[in-house]
């Protein structure tokens, strides 16, 4: 099937991850090497499938369909599961590098304040560390106000349950944030449609813009 084929019979990202865990399933979809260097997790796109509809059918649970949650994750494959998990439950990803430090925190704040996320997702431990961070006084409620959620939490199975959002090309994906080092982090929207064609990259490259550290092969 060629490129514009495929661009013209899926148009939203969900659409060609649906596309390529039925057509090829087994093929490599992304990995991430834990030490830098030789130990490797591998998932295919049968598995990155299954774990998005697991979190798109948690989120679902919840009622976040057109909402928009933070992804606070170190670098690594439960990002990827996040990221998709998001577009699967039609929630708005807006992915944020967690804070090493208590000083890290002003960023993620600044980009709660201009995303309006209403959904936190990351970690156990991070979520534990920012709940407590957002305990610590009233300067800290538009933390604490986040509905938090712990992907590695999800329910066994609950990924039976998950049911394919109303999308179009033109639906919010996600926000791409910049680092906000020279001042406060500034949000650009990506739809559905921006990217599934585009430059012929696909989705590790996608996912290496969005969140650098993340590992995969070309579609």
């Amino acid at each position: 099937m060629t490129h514009s084929v495929v661009k013209a019979m899926h148009t939203t990202l969900t659409d060609l991850l649906q596309l390529r865990a039925a057509t090829t399933p087994a093929r490599h979809a992304y990995s991430y090497l834990l030490d830098g260097e030789e130990h490797e997790v591998r998932w295919d796109y049968a598995e990155l499938d299954r774990r998005a509809r697991a979190i798109g059918a948690w989120l679902q649970s919840f009622g976040a369909e057109g909402a928009r949650a933070l992804l606070l994750f170190p670098p690594g494959l439960d990002y990827v599961a996040a990221f998709f998990g998001c577009l699967y439950a039609g929630v708005v990803a807006v992915p944020a590098y967690p804070p090493q430090r208590r000083r890290g925190v002003p960023r993620v704040r600044a980009i709660l304040a201009d995303s309006r996320a209403e959904f936190a997702l990351s970690t156990t431990s991070v979520c534990d560390v920012l709940k407590r961070v957002s305990e610590t006084g009233a300067d800290y409620k538009d933390l604490a106000a986040l509905q938090w959620l712990n992907t590695d939490r999800v329910e066994p199975g609950i990924e039976s349950h998950w049911t394919p959002p109303r999308l179009s090309p033109d639906t919010l994906a996600f926000l791409q944030y910049t680092s906000g080092s020279t001042g406060t982090p500034k949000g650009v929207k990506v739809s559905h449609g921006t990217l599934p064609g585009n430059q012929h990259t696909g989705y590790p490259s996608l996912l290496m813009r969005v969140y650098p550290g993340t590992g995969g092969v070309v579609l």
